[in-house]
C-alpha cells in the first residue's frame, strides 16, 4: 500500500502541477512577451515535453488506484463515495487529455508546420480552455483525495 499510494500522489503532483505552472505561470508571461510566430511554437514545444509525463501519470494513477482498490481495500463495494468521485473525475480528467492531445494539439502542430498563426492561435485557445477545466477538476479531486472521507459518507 505505501508505493501504491506513494506513486499515486506522485502521478497526481506532475499532472496537476504541471497544469498549475503552466496556466498560472507560463502561459501569462508568454502571452505578454511573445508574438504568435514565437509564442505558439514554444507552447508546442512544451507540450511534447509535458505531455508524456502525462500519459504516464495517468497509466500510474489507473494502475495504482485500481491495486489499491482492489489489493488493499476490497474491491468498489467496499470504498468510500469520495473514491468513486474521484475516478470519475479522474476518468473525466483522462478523457479531456486525450481530446486536446488527439485534437487542438495535433492541429496546433500542423498550423505551425505551415505558419498559420491565426489556426495556431485558435488552437492554442481551445487548449488553454480545457487545461483550465482540467486543472479545476485536477484540483478538486486533490481537494477530494484529502479531504474527502471526512466529508462524504
Amino acid at each position: 500500500m505505501p508505493l501504491a499510494i506513494s506513486l499515486h500522489l506522485l502521478a497526481a503532483v506532475v499532472w496537476v502541477g504541471g497544469m498549475f505552472f503552466a496556466y498560472i505561470a507560463l502561459r501569462p508571461v508568454a502571452a505578454s512577451l511573445l508574438e504568435p510566430p514565437l509564442r505558439l511554437p514554444l507552447w508546442s514545444q512544451v507540450f511534447k515535453r509535458f505531455f508524456p509525463w502525462v500519459w504516464m501519470a495517468i497509466l500510474i494513477l489507473l494502475g495504482s488506484g485500481l491495486w489499491m482498490v482492489f489489493g488493499h481495500f476490497g474491491g468498489f463495494a467496499a470504498v468510500g463515495y469520495h473514491v468513486h468521485l474521484m475516478l470519475a473525475l479522474g476518468i473525466i480528467m483522462m478523457l479531456l487529455f486525450l481530446h486536446v492531445y488527439y485534437g487542438p494539439f495535433r492541429r496546433l502542430q500542423q498550423a505551425i508546420t505551415i505558419s498559420d498563426w491565426q489556426t495556431g492561435a485558435t488552437k492554442l485557445n481551445q487548449i488553454r480552455i480545457l487545461i483550465k477545466t482540467n486543472l479545476v477538476l485536477g484540483l478538486l479531486v486533490v481537494a477530494i483525495a484529502a479531504g474527502g472521507r471526512y466529508l462524504i459518507a
